[in-house]
This record gives structure tokens, C-alpha cells and sequence, in this order.
């Protein structure tokens, strides 16, 4: 799997669950179905939330993006449906353009030398990082939503 092809995956799995979550709350608020939409629409849309954070910086150390590019292509995340287009314009720039990088260089940083890690280890890398992932997301659901503030 290159760059682009777990890239693009990413973003489309988040327009996916970003469907999900907002059927939900048509569900829920619009047809007064329960919550049991939101409940699941929102909890696999907030897990992969999760995830295509991670794999966005993956992707970004892989293609040595500026700090910019990737606090856009965090940002597509919140917005919704914006990650497909997102990922189509850094296609067009090139920036998903080439293979996983597998040693160091002479630009090899901290960052590059954990992303060799991971590309040497695919299948160890993809379990941290479900752990990692579902742990953040344990802590954020026992944690709750934000109170809403009364003034």
C-alpha cells in the first residue's frame, strides 16, 4: 500500500463516518428516532476521526509536508467532507507522489527515524496504533462531552 492509496483511504473512510454521524442526528433530532444513530454513527465516526489523525502524520513525515500542510490536512477532519478534497488536492500537487521512504538521509530527522520504524514493521505499527487510537478513545468517552456552559 503506497502513501497515496492508505491517504486516500483514510479520507474516504472520514466522508464515510462523517455520513454516518450526520444521519444520525437526522435520525435523532429531525424524526425523533432515539439516539441510538448518533450513539453509533458517532462513536465509529470519532474512531476513525482518531485514526485519520494518525495516519495524516504518518503520511505527512513520509512525504516531508510543512507543519502547514499538516495542520491542513488535520483540519479537512473537522470540516465535514473535507478530507476527499483534501486528499485530491495534495494528489494534484504531488505531494502523495513516490513510496514509503525506508532509510535515513541526510534531512532524516527524530520523526523520520520512528517512520522507518513503522514502515519496517507494518503490522506491529498498525497494532500500536489501533491501541493507541482506541485508548485515546476510551479516555475520551469516559471523560464525556463538554458541558455546555450556562450564561
Amino acid at each position: 500500500m503506497t502513501p497515496r492509496s492508505l491517504f486516500r483511504a483514510a479520507a474516504v473512510a472520514e466522508l464515510v463516518t462523517w455520513t454516518m454521524l450526520i444521519a444520525g442526528m437526522v435520525l435523532k433530532y429531525g424524526l425523533d428516532a432515539g439516539d441510538w444513530g448518533v450513539r453509533i454513527g458517532g462513536g465509529v465516526h470519532g474512531f476513525v476521526f482518531l485514526a485519520y489523525l494518525v495516519l495524516t502524520t504518518v503520511v505527512a513525515v513520509n512525504q516531508r509536508w510543512s507543519f502547514g500542510a499538516l495542520v491542513l490536512g488535520w483540519a479537512s477532519a473537522v470540516v465535514p467532507y473535507a478530507t476527499v478534497p483534501f486528499e485530491v488536492a495534495v494528489a494534484r500537487r504531488g505531494m502523495l507522489d513516490g513510496g514509503w521512504r525506508r532509510s535515513p538521509d541526510a534531512r532524516s530527522g527524530a520523526w523520520d527515524r520512528l517512520l522507518f520504524v513503522v514502515v519496517r514493521h507494518p503490522a506491529l505499527a498498525v497494532g500500536v496504533g489501533v491501541a493507541a487510537v482506541a485508548l485515546v478513545f476510551v479516555v475520551l468517552l469516559v471523560v464525556g462531552p463538554p458541558v455546555p456552559s450556562r450564561g
